[in-house]
């Protein structure tokens, strides 16, 4: 996309034009610990979005177990098990060179999401690994995070999307991942092969 450069937005001074500065109650909602109630949301939701940051670029991987997604160790500490997967360990890799994360809890049929920003390290402890094991299998690592921020992201994002109605599904109109995947990876090799031949 060719974009006007008169049009860039690229300082403060340009946001405070675009934007009003946001009220008291938004920027005194942000706690450095988990109350109760935020404990009570991290336990109902199944789903959360991980974001990180590392010498490749950023991430943002989903993670989800029945029931909580994340465990409370205190007000100051939350756990996430991460379970066996694709071993493409994007996240783990990131959180070794930048430990700073960004967390998102989803609860089905809530509108209102919930964030935690903090700071994480990884432990690999067998004792500890077996308490938050699945189905008789402990993670491999647990993403420990030291809380630094948490607060709940208001509803409009979910309403707009309508995301938790059940009607909105789109049933078969989506192409079967599986097959997209199939069909990437025999792209790629032979793309590959075409540029081994062209280095011939």
């Amino acid at each position: 996309m060719n974009l006007d450069p008169e049009f860039l937005v690229q300082s403060d001074t340009d946001l405070a034009g675009l934007y009003r500065p946001p009220s008291t109650l938004v920027i005194r909602k942000v706690m450095n610990y988990l109350d109760a109630d935020f404990q009570r949301i991290i336990a109902a939701a199944p789903l959360v979005l991980l974001a990180t940051h590392g010498e490749t670029g950023v991430d943002c991987s989903p993670r989800g177990d029945p029931g909580q997604a994340a465990f409370v160790d205190d007000p100051h500490t939350l756990v996430l098990p991460d379970r066996p997967g694709n071993n493409r360990i994007d996240s783990i890799r990131n959180i070794l060179h930048d430990p700073q994360v960004g967390l998102l809890f989803l609860v089905p049929g809530v509108n209102e999401g919930f964030r935690v920003n903090g700071v994480a390290r990884l432990t690999r402890d067998p004792a500890v690994l077996e308490r938050y094991a699945y189905l008789g299998r402990p993670p491999v690592t647990l993403i420990v995070v030291e809380v630094h921020e948490a607060f709940l992201h208001c509803a409009r994002a979910l309403l707009r999307s309508d995301i938790w109605n059940l009607e909105r599904r789109s049933g078969p109109v989506l192409p079967n991942f599986a097959q997209m995947l199939s069909q990437q990876v025999q792209a790629a090799v032979r793309d590959q092969d075409l540029a081994v031949e062209d280095d011939r």
